[in-house]
Formats: structure tokens, C-alpha cells, sequence
């Protein structure tokens, strides 16, 4: 429906506007760019801790290398695919068939360049904060990796205004109708760097834990652990380049989704008749607002990161990133009211329209919310962590369960956080279902508006764990710097856990803001989405299962390839036996190797069922079905996302709290019980939650790409290879799930 919509020629107002976005989106790679200069001013005068981080740079680069080369094949089918389905929607009219599919290319190049830029510099930023721990103030330290962790989120925030902004004055008055291209290369490269990076960072992480922890009783990052390379390597793949690439795609989606749904208040009668002759005009302003937004946040962002620092008196970091995290959103508030004052006015009364200013507002306090819950459920001194701690007295079965029960509960409380949003956005518009459903976006908007500073709370994480793992394996001994990085690694946790809960809030709020547009383009707002119909609540019944689906062919990869990784140590340790004496090195390279190739062997099988689910849903049962399969796996997504990523969090960090001295300290029964429950909870938290993000917004893109072709009336012969194609690719990416089991290693 949206492809029928006709929008007036841009003006000099609409052209200013996209000039200032353009000229946002060059400013925020331009900060990028000075903080890149400002973190490798930094000098490290120590061989061991080069020697250290070279290691891990050199795996963590390869590792994108070989990732980029095996998707790129699939990335490209996809692009052709893309090209003539809409080469059938729009006729002989090839320029917007071939922009959607152009677009879903740069979508691709775009997520997977900004996760690219943010690792290259973490995996140079490591050393540099484990070094100015050593010879510098904790404050100094914390600036180092929080402005180096800033590169990735300033670079997101130019890529993506850059790409939205290029789109819009090629395609102009039709820029939404391929903007959705965009969305999906993005959402399907996040999907890849996310499943790819999670499986790459916990095969490892549990391997060396498992044999260096328990088995040999050795510290973490201890450099006698064969596979102590790769679990900082993998640290960059999943947490810096994965989380980069899945943030950024929630950016452009929440984007994209605001677009259409102000281009499809056209379509909504009581709009046109509310707003008159006007509507037109008016709902252009509707497109043009997000945009604005948008880049509003580049310059909040970058204030906000400027601002952090640690006071005098202070030993928690958390506080200092907290201050800049509310100044950054306190002034983004004011940038939106001054927008509206000087911008949005209503065309029935000619005064600045301030009810557009509650939904971006009520999305930074979702935002807030969010992160207080993830914070209170997962932070190593809050309540749940302690008690998780405690439970490890006696033995690992209780660590399992009083952490199960912890992020059980987080899930409630973060899922009532979204509808409470979602209330709040629709009560701004009560009268009008159109501006209500835009509103829902608008949330999306705020909740995303201080992307730069999100993404550099998420990567200051893993540059913090490897400063701590490259200060422990190159065998320096300053109490005082170890204290530090201790310190900063543990709130590293919490900052990943906060971004984490962020980024499935907006998959949620973006997924939803796009069924809107799903409703329209399947023609469904007259009869909606009827669950009592049974075939919508089979859709219902598959869209839930997906997500479990999913989690199961993540979680079930970390599992075999982990179980390589401790084979492999294992046979070190038995066949070098003066690795334990400090006479013989490990083969680091081979456990890396096995890893990676682990990682790339799982790619398929996830984008497989992300991306035919709802194709075979679609075709088989029909529009009011795949509507009922987006509802089941919008709901069972998120709430197995937040639990899974909450429950290895408190898991995390309640082993951090041992170590820190709690019940003993490292090497007690308890410390071995916590290493358990977080070894359980590494795929979960860093694997398989995290990766239904993308999962949920793919499956909803790949629905409104559909829609128009679902509902024509298809010869039964093409229906039919469109089902049998798509449930045959399901069989295989199932049986590629099993390939290779443990069983037969």
C-alpha cells in the first residue's frame, strides 16, 4: 500500500534538512576519527603486552576476513532474489526495484563497516588501557577505553545517517520504498556478525574455562591455557564487532520503521480528514522528523562521551558513565523540544505541535528503566548477584537455579517496561490509529538517540576484559593496576548487559512500529490478525517456536565447538607436560583455528530459518497467519532474549564477586561452582540472546518485503515451489544444526 503513496517534491526546507543530516553524519565520522587519533597517541613502552595484543589483533582481523568471505556469496543471492521480486511488484519501472536492491547491499556494507571499524580500533585500544592502568590514574584509564569504545558508536551514527541520507535525495519522494532494503542489509548482517562472533567468543571462553579453571586450577587469561588467545579474541568478534553490527541495524530499522509509518499516515482516512489540504505537507514533516532526530543524537552523543571521567573520590566507574549516559539524554530532550518549536507545527492551529516531543522522550526514560532493571539484576554488589554468589556455597546445581530464577523474573519486568511505553505512546494520539502507531515508533527514535554513547558503554566491555587479560598474561605484577582492571572488567559486564537489554528493547519497539506497515500492505486493517482462526493461530504457534529454534542451533554450536576447543587443550596439557612448569608454550594458533572454523561452519543455518520462516508461513497459510507468526515471535523472542541475557549476566558477575574475595576468593569450591553456572551462562548471554535481536527484526523485514507478493493471487503451481523451496531449506538448516554432533567427534 505504502508503494501507491505519492509524496509532493522536496523543497528548500526539505533539501536544508537532509543537507544538515548529511552534514551531521560527516561530523560524527570526523569525532571518530580524532578519537581514533586521541587513543593511539597513546605509546605502550612493554614487548610482553605487544607481543600479547598483537596475537589477539591478528586472530580478531582474520576472523572478519574469513566471515565476510563466506557470507558474501549468500549476501549477493539474496540481492539478485530481492531485484526481480520487485522487478514483478513495480513493473517496467526498474530504478526502484534496483534501488531496493543497491540499498539492501549498502545495508549490508554499512553494518558490517561500522562493527569493522569498532573492533579494528578495540584490538588496539586493549592495550593501551591495560597500559595507562599500569602507569597512569584509574580515570585516565577509564577514558582511554570509554573513548576508544566510542569509535564504533560514532562510526554506526555516520554510516547510518550517511546511507539514509543518500537514499533520500537519490530517490526523494520514494526514498521509503527503499529504505526497507536498507533495514534488511543491515538486520541480515548484524544476524551473521552476531551468530558468527557469539559462537566464535563462547566456544572459547567455556573451553578455557572449563580446563584452566577447574581441571588445572590455573587464573583466567593464565597464558599456560592453550585456548587463553582465542577467548580474547573472541571478545572482539562477538562482543565488539557482533554487538556494533546489531545495534546499528536497530538503528537504521527503527529508522526506517518511522518513515513508513509517517508516509503511511497518507493512507489513514480520519488523518486526511482531520488535517485537510494540509495532510500532505504535514506528513512530509512526519518523514522529515526522524531524520532530524537522528542527528541531533550525534551531537549528544559526543558530548556525553566527552564528559566521562571519574571524580576524585570515586573507585566505581559505573557512576562516572552513568552521568554521561543521563547528560547525553537530558540533551537530547532539549534538542527535541527546540525541533518542534522551530519546525513542527500543527496545521489546524499553527503552534509548534510539543505532543510530538512525549514519544522520543518516553523512549530515553525506556531506555533509563532498562538500563536500572539490567543493571539492579546483573551488577556484582545489587542483591541478585549476591544471592547467586551466596547459592554457590553449595555447589553448582544452586547457582544454576537461583540464576535461572533471577533472569525469569527480569524478563516480566522488562517486557512490562515495553507495553508500559507502548501505552504511553498510543495515549499521545488516542483519536488517530495512524499517528499512534508512528508514535510507537517515535519511542524506538528516542530509546536509540544516544546510539554513539550506547555503543561506547557496550565496547568500552571487551576492551576492558582484554586489557585485563593481556596485563595477566604478560606476567606484570602492580597490585594497584590489577585492582583497576579488575574493577573496570566486572562494570565491562554490566555496561555489555545494559546494551544488550537496549538493543532487545528496540527490536521489540521496531519490530512492532513495522507491523503497522504489515497490516497495510497485507490489506489486513479492516478484518486484523484473528487468533481464533486457525490458521493465524498456527502462524501464532510457529512464530513462537522459531526463537526456541534458533536459540537451540546457537546454543548447540558453542556446545560442539567447545567441546573441541577442551579436547584440544586437554591434549596440550597431556602431550607438553612442561606447559603447567612454564618450560613449554602453547600451540595458542591451533585452538584459534578450530574455532574459527567452528563459527563459520554454523553461519547457514540461522540466516536459513530467519529468512524462509516467515516465507513458508507466508505462502502456505497465508497474510492473517504470517501476521500471527511476527506476534509469536515478536513475544517469545523477547522474552527469551532478556531472560537468556540477564541469567548469564548474574552468572557472570556473581563468579567476578567470588574472585574479588567473596566466600573465599579464587580456588575455593564455591569459585569452582560459579565457574559453572558461568560457563552455562556464556552462550546464553553472549550467544544466543543477544542474536535474536536480529532474528526478530529479519523475520518482521522479510514479512513486509513479502506482503505485497503473499497477496496476489498466484498460480497454485508457483505457491507451492515457493512452500516446498522454503521447507526444504528449513530441513537442511536443521540438519546442519545436527552435523557434526558431539557424539561423533
Amino acid at each position: 500500500m505504502e508503494s501507491k503513496i505519492v509524496l509532493p517534491s522536496f523543497g528548500a526546507l526539505e533539501w536544508g534538512i537532509l543537507y544538515f543530516v548529511l552534514a551531521s553524519a560527516i561530523v560524527a565520522l570526523l569525532y571518530g576519527l580524532f578519537l581514533v587519533k586521541y587513543v593511539l597517541r597513546v605509546k605502550v613502552d612493554s614487548e610482553k603486552m605487544l607481543e600479547v595484543a598483537s596475537a589477539i589483533e591478528e586472530g580478531a582481523m582474520a576472523y572478519l576476513r574469513r566471515q565476510f568471505n563466506t557470507m558474501i556469496w549468500f549476501i549477493i543471492a539474496l540481492m539478485l532474489i530481492l531485484f526481480f521480486v520487485y522487478l514483478q511488484v513495480y513493473g517496467s519501472d526498474i530504478r526502484l526495484p534496483l534501488g531496493i536492491a543497491i540499498a539492501f547491499l549498502m545495508g549490508v556494507f554499512a553494518s558490517y563497516g561500522a562493527g569493522f571499524v569498532g573492533m579494528w580500533l578495540a584490538v588496539k585500544a586493549n592495550v593501551r588501557t591495560a597500559y595507562t592502568a599500569l602507569t597512569k590514574t584509574f580515570s585516565d584509564s577509564l577514558k582511554v577505553s570509554f573513548r576508544a569504545g566510542a569509535v564504533s558508536g560514532m562510526f554506526t551514527l555516520g554510516f547510518g545517517l550517511l546511507g539514509a541520507t543518500i537514499i533520500f535525495m537519490i530517490f526523494r519522494q520514494d526514498a521509503m520504498k527503499v529504505l526497507v532494503g536498507f533495514g534488511f542489509g543491515a538486520a541480515l548482517a548484524a544476524l551473521f556478525m552476531r551468530v558468527g562472533g557469539g559462537i566464535y567468543t563462547k566456544a572459547a571462553d567455556v573451553g578455557a574455562d572449563l580446563v584452566g579453571k577447574i581441571e588445572k586450577g590455573i587464573p583466567e587469561d593464565d597464558p599456560r591455557n592453550a585456548a587463553v588467545i582465542a577467548d580474547n579474541v573472541g571478545d572482539n568478534v562477538g562482543d565488539c564487532a557482533g554487538m556494533t553490527a546489531d545495534v546499528f541495524e536497530s538503528y537504521e530499522v527503527t529508522l526506517v520503521a518511522a518513515i513508513i509509518l509517517a508516509a503511511a499516515t497518507l493512507l489513514d482516512k480520519s488523518f486526511v480528514a482531520t488535517y485537510g489540504n494540509s495532510a500532505v505537507d504535514f506528513a512530509l514533516k512526519l518523514i522529515m522528523f526522524p531524520l532530524i532526530l537522528r542527528a541531533l543524537g550525534v551531537f549528544s552523543s559526543m558530548i556525553g562521551i566527552w564528559s566521562v571521567r571519574m571524580r576524585e573520590d570515586e573507585s566505581d566507574p559505573m557512576r562516572g558513565i552513568t552521568r554521561g549516559y543521563l547528560l547525553s539524554g537530558f540533551l537530547s530532550i532539549v534538542g527535541f523540544a527546540i525541533v518542534i518549536w522551530l519546525y513542527l507545527f500543527d496545521p489546524i492551529t499553527g503552534k509548534p505541535d510539543f505532543r510530538f516531543l512525549i514519544p522520543p522522550s518516553v523512549g530515553i526514560i525506556l531506555a533509563i528503566v532498562t538500563m536500572w532493571l539490567t543493571d539492579y539484576f546483573t551488577h556484582p554488589d545489587k542483591k541478585p548477584a549476591t544471592e547467586v554468589s551466596y547459592s554457590s556455597k553449595t555447589g553448582p546445581a544452586t547457582v544454576i537455579l537461583t540464576g535461572l530464577g533471577v533472569g525469569m523474573e527480569s524478563s516480566v519486568w522488562g517486557i512490562l517496561a515495553i507495553a508500559g511505553t507502548i501505552i504511553a505512546a498510543i495515549l499521545v494520539f488516542p483519536e488517530n490509529l495512524s499517528l499512534a502507531a508512528y508514535s510507537i515508533a517515535l519511542t524506538g527514535l528516542g530509546l536509540l538517540t544516544t546510539t554513539g554513547y550506547i555503543l561506547a558503554m557496550d565496547t568500552y566491555g571487551p576492551i576492558t576484559d582484554n586489557a585485563h587479560g593481556i596485563f595477566e598474561m604478560s606476567g606484570v605484577q602492580e597490585e594497584r593496576a590489577s585492582r583497576v582492571l579488575d574493577r573496570m572488567d566486572a562494570i565491562g559486564n554490566t555496561t555489555k548487559a545494559l546494551t544488550k537489554g537496549l538493543a532487545i528493547a528496540t527490536a521489540v519497539i521496531a519490530a512492532i512500529s513495522l507491523f503497522r506497515s504489515f497490516i497495510d500492505e497485507t490489506r489486513l486493517f479492516e478484518t486484523g490478525i484473528q487468533i481464533n482462526l486457525p490458521d493465524v493461530f498456527i502462524g501464532l504457534l510457529i512464530g513462537g517456536a522459531v526463537p526456541f529454534l534458533f536459540s537451540s542451533f546457537a546454543i548447540k554450536a558453542v556446545g560442539r565447538a567447545a567441546f573441541m576447543v577442551v579436547e584440544e587443550v586437554r591434549r596440550q596439557f597431556r602431550e607438553k607436560p612442561g606447559i603447567m612448569e612454564w618450560k613449554e608454550k602453547p600451540d595458542y594458533s591451533r585452538t584459534v583455528s578450530i574455532v574459527t572454523s567452528a563459527a563459520q561452519k554454523e553461519l547457514l543455518g540461522p540466516g536459513i530459518l530467519a529468512i524462509f520462516s516467515p516465507i513458508l508461513v507466508g505462502f502456505l497459510f497465508g497474510a492473517g497467519a504470517l501476521g500471527g507468526f511476527l506476534a509469536g515471535a515478536i513475544l517469545s523472542g523477547q522474552l527469551l532474549a532478556v531472560f537468556m541475557a540477564n541469567t548469564g549476566g548474574v552468572w557472570d558477575n556473581a563468579k567476578k564477586k567470588i574472585e574479588g574475595g567473596f566466600l573465599g576468593g579464587k580456588g575455593t569450591d564455591a569459585h569452582k561452582a560459579a565457574i559453572v553456572g558461568d560457563t552455562v551462562g556464556d552462550p546464553f548471554k553472549d550467544t544466543a540472546g543477544p542474536s535474536l535481536n536480529p532474528l526478530i527484526k529479519v523475520v518482521n523485514l522479510v514479512s513486509l518485503l513479502i506482503a505485497p507478493i503473499v497477496i496476489l493471487d498466484l498460480n497454485i503451481s508457483v505457491r507451492v515451489g515457493i512452500v516446498c523451496l522454503a521447507l526444504i531449506l528449513i530441513i537442511i538448516a536443521v540438519l546442519l544444526s545436527k552435523k557434526g554432533n558431539i557424539s561423533q567427534e
